[in-house]
């Protein structure tokens, strides 16, 4: 077969980017996850699906800490922008909501009913929202940009925007050239100019600091995102920390972050300089 990118083929690109296929108990992970969002849903304050934009899935939740002013931590979850919603991963919540963060849950339009860049416009009209103040939810605290996966390639993109003071890439998928040669592309279909002004990693300029997380277990070109992405960064004198989690996958690096007391909360905190 043909060789598209570092000697892989098809076959070998599925197998290199298939998270689902890499994790056993994948299933049954992912129900416990929405079990605990609906728990998480149900015991806290949250205004729901408060409005960004006019497409339906334009929409993000709110859960308050105890202080208006406090910071905010914005989760922009994974799937490939092209599957998963908010409603799976809100469990994660529970670990910026114990260190103080109010902590945003967001939606935006899964391809192919959005391409690669209505998607990044839209995490642009989010972070608009937040910074208008426009419903009155006391977001005048610093903003760090979090993301899964999908989620940590749009949360890298917004690392230069002027709401943003910290951006956390989680697992996340800094190159675009490999998604667009393998199956994930039918849907997306991204151009080659997506391919060049969305890729994180074909942009490392000035931006604010970052930590950037990545389970040491996940599949090797995860895990090879992460780490390329922190050298690049930090040869070009950027503020960046890099938090491998020994043992974690795909899935299960979420269960730290999803704990007050995780290596990534603990490293979130102190790059933010706070306690």
């Amino acid at each position: 077969m043909t060789q598209l990118f570092r000697g892989m083929d098809q076959a070998a690109l599925r197998a290199a980017y298939d998270n689902v296929a890499a994790v056993a108990d994948v299933a049954e992970r992912m129900l416990g996850f929405q079990e605990r969002s609906a728990a998480l849903y149900a015991a806290l304050p949250c205004r729901r699906d408060v409005a960004y934009g006019p497409r339906p899935r334009q929409r993000f939740d709110w859960f308050p800490c105890e202080r208006p002013d406090a910071p905010i931590f914005v989760f922009i979850h994974g799937g490939y922008w092209q599957a998963r919603s908010k409603e799976d991963f809100a469990f994660v919540a529970s670990g910026p909501l114990g260190r103080g963060f109010n902590v945003v849950l967001a939606e935006y339009t899964l391809a192919p009913d959005a391409s690669m860049t209505q998607i990044v416009d839209e995490v642009d009209a989010l972070l608009a929202v937040l910074a208008a103040n426009r419903d009155g939810l006391g977001t005048r605290g610093p903003v760090c940009l979090a993301g899964h996966s999908a989620g940590g390639q749009l949360s890298a993109h917004y690392r230069t925007h002027e709401s943003v003071v910290h951006a956390m890439p989680i697992s996340a998928l800094v190159d675009l050239e490999p998604i667009a040669m393998s199956w994930l592309n039918e849907k997306l279909q991204l151009t080659q100019m997506e391919i060049d002004a969305y890729s994180p990693m074909r942009h490392i300029g000035k931006g604010v600091p970052m930590t950037v997380s990545v389970g040491t277990a996940e599949l090797p070109e995860l895990v090879r995102h992460s780490e390329e992405y922190v050298a690049a960064c930090r040869q070009a004198g950027e503020q960046v920390e890099f938090v491998p989690l020994a043992g974690c996958n795909h899935f299960t690096i979420l269960e730290d972050l999803a704990r007050a007391d995780g290596v990534q909360m603990e490293a979130l905190v102190s790059g933010m300089g706070r306690k």
